[in-house]
């Protein structure tokens, strides 16, 4: 039976509601459920508690006192919880107290009184990069970290050049980077383009284009960490890179054969140099070997008259001793040389037959040299016309000729 239903035995109003002049279907007494709810709470926190006869029950303040403890303590738990952050690998924590700087934290767990303190964490280990020199082209728009400005500057030869800088960095301080400057990459971007013009503006177009390349991007990045550092925006240059550097457009064809031109002069200059180190070294290799020769001619010339010298004065002192002797030795051997060398046959008989026969074949086939043509030769002299003193020189021939 539903609690409104006549004719029930009770009052089954949920709403604590008795009977209003014998009619159970009025609606409940908000008035009387908002008391209800209060007496309750006024309990639970101490308060005496309505009962039948007006009075307070013994038990109730303690058990408020109690219950108002717990959550007190709940409550501190709760914010003691809170205060605890742990600040990640290659980040750092910087902490405020009442809006201003406190400290900053490294990475790990920490804890600070929450709506006292509060942390904010930077990533310094996150290379960020910075394009200067970026030129729009189809209407887009360039990023927060790209300059989309003109590039084009002057150097110091009064040309013009178009220049793209990349250029990457890191948060160095994370205190400084969050408080010292109101923007730190706006602050950056224009230390570049302030750097990357002064260096611009200190050296010629050649330079800039060809070889100076690497300087170039080392002035630049000393030049901007040295102006963050003076703003202490918080900020360290890891990476400059010179990407582009170009002419302006108009004037690119023409340049493009200029440096064509350079080219090829450098080609027929490497050409010329490696032959020039081709024929020098060649050259001197014929030099040192023909004084090499000459000096070996010498050393040998001289030792053939040193040795002449002495043979002569060897013989001279053999002459000297028997003039007679010498000289008709002397003779023997010259004409010993001479008919070595020689193809003719020579005959010196005063007497002999009408008739001679000479074996001319055998004779010419012994040779230049042989010791057997001279032995004939020596022979064919006559007996009668050989002087004792010539007699022992032929003595001395055969000797030579028969060992």
């Amino acid at each position: 039976m539903a609690w409104n239903e006549p004719g029930g035995s009770g009052n089954k109003d949920p709403w604590g509601g008795g009977n209003r002049g014998g009619n159970n279907q009025g609606p409940p007494d908000l008035d009387e459920v908002v008391k209800q709810l209060q007496q309750k709470f006024s309990a639970i926190f101490g308060g005496a508690k309505k009962g039948g006869g007006g009075g307070s029950t013994p038990g109730a303040g303690k058990a408020g006192s109690i219950g108002l403890g717990v959550i007190a303590v709940v409550l501190v738990v709760v914010w003691a919880i809170s205060g605890i952050y742990i600040v990640d690998e290659g980040r750092r924590g910087v902490v405020l107290q009442f809006g201003a700087y406190a400290k900053t934290t490294m990475p790990g767990p920490h804890w600070h009184p929450r709506f006292i303190q509060t942390v904010e964490v930077v990533n310094v280990e996150e290379s960020r990069a910075l394009t200067v020199g970026f030129r729009q082209t189809g209407g887009s728009r360039p990023t927060s970290s790209t300059v989309g400005r003109e590039s084009l500057m002057l150097t110091q030869d009064e040309n013009i050049v178009d220049v793209k800088l990349a250029v990457q960095y890191k948060v160095k301080s994370a205190s400084d980077y969050l408080f010292r400057v109101r923007d730190p990459e706006a602050v950056l971007r224009q230390a570049t383009e302030s750097a990357i013009r002064e260096v611009i503006g200190k050296n010629d177009m050649d330079f800039i284009l060809k070889e100076g390349r690497a300087d170039i991007t080392a002035q630049t990045m000393e030049l901007i960490q040295a102006t963050l550092d003076r703003y202490q925006s918080g900020l360290i240059i890891t990476t400059v890179n010179l990407q582009d550097a170009q002419p302006p457009e108009q004037v690119q064809d023409a340049f493009a054969d200029a440096v064509k031109a350079q080219g090829d002069s450098e080609r027929v200059k490497n050409e010329a140099e490696a032959y020039r180190n081709d024929i020098i070294p060649r050259a001197r290799g014929n030099a040192a070997r023909q004084i090499a020769e000459a000096n070996a001619y010498k050393e040998k010339v001289i030792a053939e008259a040193e040795g002449e010298a002495s043979r002569f004065k060897q013989v001279l002192a053999e002459y000297q001793k028997a003039p007679e002797v010498t000289r008709k030795r002397l003779y023997l051997e010259s004409m010993e040389s001479v008919l070595s060398n020689s193809s003719k046959v020579l005959v010196d008989v005063k007497e002999g037959n009408n008739i001679m026969y000479l074996p001319l074949d055998q004779l010419m086939g012994d040779g230049p040299g042989s010791t057997s043509s001279h032995r004939r030769i020596v022979e064919s002299i006559s007996p009668s016309q050989i002087s004792p003193a010539d007699r022992r020189v032929r003595d001395n021939v055969r000797g030579r000729g028969e060992r």
